[in-house]
C-alpha cells in the first residue's frame, strides 16, 4: 500500500500537470514554488523516472509523465472521492465550493435564489457565485463548476445539459411607433440590430410551423452581453434578440414590446461543466440540486413572459 507520502507526492504530480506551471499549482497549494519544485523532484528520483521537462520558459509532460498521469489522476480522485464520502458520511457536504455563471438577468434573479435555497439547506457550504461574461478556466482559476449558455470545445470537460431559455425579439415601443414593426423576419434587414455578439451582423433562423427562414441582420450598434443589449434596446436604439426570461419585467412594464411574436427562434441551452466526473460532495450536492431545479425555473419564467406579452398587446403600455 502507498504511504500517505506517496499519495501526496503523486497529488502534487497531478496539479503542476494540470495547470503546466509550479507557480499556478503552487498558488493553488498555498505552499512555496521552491517546497513544490523539491517534492516533485523528490517525488522522481524515488521513482527513477523523469515525468517533467522544466526549462526557464515553461515546463512539460515527458512521455513517462504523459502515460502516467491519467493513472495517478485516478487515483487522486479515487483518494478525493472516498475522502468526501467519509466527510459527508459525518457531517454533509462542507468546504467552499465556487461556481462561476453567465451575468445575464436569469442567472442574477434565479439562479442567485436557487443557490441561496441550496445554502440554506447546507450550512457547512459557502458558496461563492461569480458571474462572468465569458467562459471561466475552470482548472486555472480553480473553480468546482461553471453553468454557462456555451456548450465548452474541451473534450477534457464533462458537460451536462439542464434546460434551455427561450428567445425572441424585442424592441422599445417609440421605437416601433418612429420605425415600424416588422412582419417577417426578411424585413429586419430594414431596421437597426442590437446584436448581442461581437459582430457587425448575425444569421438568425426562425421558425413559424412548418415554414423556417434564415436572415441576416445587421447593426451599428453590438456587444458581449445580452443584458446590455436589453438596456440599449429599451432607450430605443433598435430591435434585438434576448431570452423571454431577461426581459420579463421590461415586457410587463412596457418598457420593451415583442417582435415577430408568431416567429420561433433556437433556444439557449444551459449548461453545468466540471473537469471530471468525480466531484467533491459539495459540488455533487449543488449540481443535483441546480439540475433539478433549474429547468423548471426557466421554463415557467419563460411561459410567464409569454403571457405578460399577450397581457399586453402590440402597442400597449403597462403602467
Amino acid at each position: 500500500m502507498p504511504s500517505p507520502q506517496i499519495l501526496r507526492d503523486i497529488a502534487l504530480f497531478v496539479e503542476v500537470a494540470k495547470r503546466m506551471s509550479f507557480s499556478r499549482a503552487a498558488e493553488a497549494l498555498d505552499m512555496p514554488v521552491s517546497s513544490l519544485s523539491r517534492r516533485i523532484s523528490q517525488f522522481e528520483a524515488a521513482l527513477g523516472i523523469r515525468l517533467l521537462d522544466r526549462t526557464t520558459r515553461k515546463i512539460a509532460l515527458t512521455p513517462a509523465g504523459e502515460t502516467y498521469l491519467a493513472q495517478a489522476s485516478q487515483l487522486v480522485e479515487d483518494a478525493q472521492r472516498s475522502f468526501d464520502a467519509l466527510i459527508t458520511q459525518a457531517r454533509g457536504p462542507a468546504g467552499l465550493l465556487k461556481v462561476a455563471a453567465p451575468p445575464d438577468f436569469w442567472a442574477v434573479q434565479h439562479l442567485s435564489d436557487l443557490t441561496a435555497e441550496f445554502s440554506g439547506l447546507h450550512e457547512q457550504v459557502h458558496v461563492y457565485l461569480d458571474l462572468h461574461a465569458s467562459q471561466v478556466d475552470l482548472v486555472q482559476d480553480d473553480y468546482d463548476l461553471a453553468i454557462t449558455n456555451e456548450e465548452p470545445t474541451q473534450a477534457s470537460l464533462i458537460v451536462r445539459r439542464v434546460g434551455a431559455t427561450a428567445n425572441g425579439l424585442f424592441a422599445a415601443p417609440d421605437y416601433l411607433r418612429s420605425r415600424g414593426r416588422p412582419g417577417h423576419p426578411h424585413e429586419l434587414s430594414e431596421h437597426d440590430i442590437v446584436l448581442p455578439v461581437a459582430s457587425s451582423t448575425a444569421t438568425w433562423q426562425f421558425t413559424r410551423r412548418d415554414e423556417v427562414v434564415n436572415t441576416t441582420v445587421s447593426g451599428r450598434l453590438s456587444c458581449n452581453s445580452r443584458s446590455l443589449a436589453r438596456r440599449l434596446a429599451i432607450t430605443g436604439r433598435g430591435i434585438t434578440m434576448s431570452s423571454d426570461i431577461n426581459v420579463q419585467r421590461d415586457v410587463h412594464r412596457g418598457r420593451l414590446e415583442p417582435v415577430l411574436p408568431d416567429w420561433q427562434l433556437p433556444a439557449t441551452p444551459v449548461y453545468i461543466v466540471t473537469t471530471s466526473r468525480l466531484v467533491p460532495a459539495k459540488a455533487r450536492s449543488y449540481i443535483d440540486f441546480i439540475s433539478k431545479r433549474l429547468s423548471g425555473v426557466l421554463l415557467d419564467a419563460g411561459v410567464t413572459a409569454r403571457r405578460d406579452a399577450d397581457r399586453h398587446p402590440v402597442g400597449s403600455r403597462a403602467l
